[in-house]
């Protein structure tokens, strides 16, 4: 069983990294990812070089906070930005089966399709993974560059790496969660149109001003109240223990029901 899984996961991955439109989206992400960090360098260097004798920060007016704290932050934020764009990605990989009947395809070499969906899943989540090691590796670069003269050890130090854990975390489950709309919808516009709308929710604010608890079950939310800290002009609607919880709810309960209609549905 194991061995078939791990058969089939290759065999998912093969399929990703041979898909044009993966790699061009992935490129796209990552590009953005580097003009943002480009167009930040000149600012982020001149708030640290203006860090007090008591380490402080005021890298946004009237906002002072703990120099290492808020760089910390910056630097996870920097990465978390991305996540509005990855899920397209996990959008195409998912939309792939269902165009010039690949799906039938697939099921010729992969039977199970519980197995199959066990695949594809883990295939999706390490090809998200790889995409978001690449985009915490490039925020940490910008962010020794231009922290390297005050503290060349932050971003090394173990808050540094816990913040790009969360960071990757919710970037594979998020990303998961639009994987499974768009197998559960057949298409790719239908991943996209669901992860817009669920964004929305967040950016828009409109939960979080009337209903708190409800925005806080909101993935983007949720990966906010994870890897942002509260304080001046910044509240979030719970704790990063609720929003792990979402997180991983998030992902469990799409999946199962992707792979419930994915057995049900013929193969076309």
């Amino acid at each position: 069983m194991v061995r078939d899984l791990l058969a089939a996961v290759r065999a998912e991955l093969t399929k990703i990294t041979t898909l044009r439109a993966v790699w061009l989206l992935t490129g796209v992400v990552v590009g953005l990812h580097v003009l943002i960090q480009v167009q930040n360098v000149g600012a982020d260097t001149e708030a640290v070089s203006r860090i007090t004798a008591d380490g402080m920060i005021e890298r946004f007016p009237g906002v002072v906070r703990p120099a290492h704290e808020a760089l910390v932050e910056y630097l996870a934020a920097s990465s978390f930005q991305m996540c509005l764009f990855l899920p397209c990605v996990a959008a195409v990989i998912a939309g792939q089966e269902f165009r010039a009947g690949q799906l039938g395809t697939s099921l010729l070499a992969v039977p199970r399709r519980g197995l199959l969906m066990g695949a594809k899943t883990l295939a999706t989540g390490g090809f998200l993974l790889s995409a978001s090691l690449v985009i915490a590796a490039i925020s940490t670069m910008f962010t020794y560059v231009t922290t390297r003269d005050w503290d060349p050890g932050l971003v090394t130090s173990a808050a540094a790496w816990t913040a790009q854990a969360k960071f990757l975390a919710y970037a594979v489950l998020s990303g998961l969660v639009t994987f499974a709309v768009t197998v559960i919808a057949r298409g790719t516009l239908a991943g996209v149109l669901v992860t817009v709308a669920l964004t929305a929710l967040t950016m828009s604010q409109a939960l979080a001003a009337s209903a708190p608890a409800l925005d806080a079950l909101v993935p983007l939310s949720a990966g906010r109240n994870l890897i942002l800290v509260p304080g001046d002009g910044l509240r979030l609607s719970a704790g990063p223990g609720h929003a792990v919880a979402v997180l991983v709810a998030w992902p469990l309960l799409t999946v199962v029901a992707a792979a419930i209609t994915f057995g049900r549905r013929d193969a076309r």
